[in-house]
């Protein structure tokens, strides 16, 4: 399969990675596995773009990356979207910052849907995520994370482009 577009992901930080980590592994110990990308950390999906924007993204990633710190993440809520096929842990949008991250990009933005700022705990079919909401319901608690580095990826199959640090994060 042919990649197909290029995807700018916001990473959380090791503490977050653990604690998300330890939620997802919860569900594949019941045997809920997912269809997810794998082997991606866990992130906050900012924009995508078409294949032909990639040296620009990563030109603006760096901008980016220098204008912004480490930017402070509520991830209070789980949620679902229609359909039901994706299970996620949800940010509250104060304070702003994620949202002036997001609203600073200016390479055009190949937009298939409207943004929702989520973490990606599971994808899978609609039954299955229903069976799997209880046992994330049982061990989910709101926790304050990090965004703290940019990372751009192709897609399908996955090809790491770039991942940069941002401000005073490392």
């Amino acid at each position: 399969m042919a990649e197909e577009i290029l995807v700018l992901m916001a990473d959380l930080d090791e503490e977050s990675q653990r604690i998300m980590g330890g939620w997802y592994g919860k569900l594949h110990e019941k045997g809920f596995t997912g269809v997810q990308t794998p082997n991606l950390p866990f992130h906050i999906t900012l924009a995508s773009f078409a294949l032909d924007k990639e040296q620009e993204v990563v030109k603006e990633m760096e901008e980016l990356a220098k204008r912004f710190s480490e930017i402070p993440v509520h991830l209070s809520h789980i949620g679902m979207f229609a359909g039901g096929k994706v299970l996620f842990a949800g940010p509250d949008m104060n304070p702003a910052e994620l949202l002036n991250l997001r609203k600073a990009i200016k390479t055009e933005k190949q937009e298939r849907f409207s943004w929702t700022p989520h973490s990606t705990i599971l994808i899978d079919d609609a039954d299955k995520i229903q069976k799997a909401l209880p046992f994330l319901i049982e061990d989910f608690q709101p926790f304050m994370g990090k965004i703290t580095r940019l990372h751009l990826c192709a897609f399908w199959p996955t090809r790491e482009v770039a991942a940069i640090y941002l401000n005073n994060s490392q």
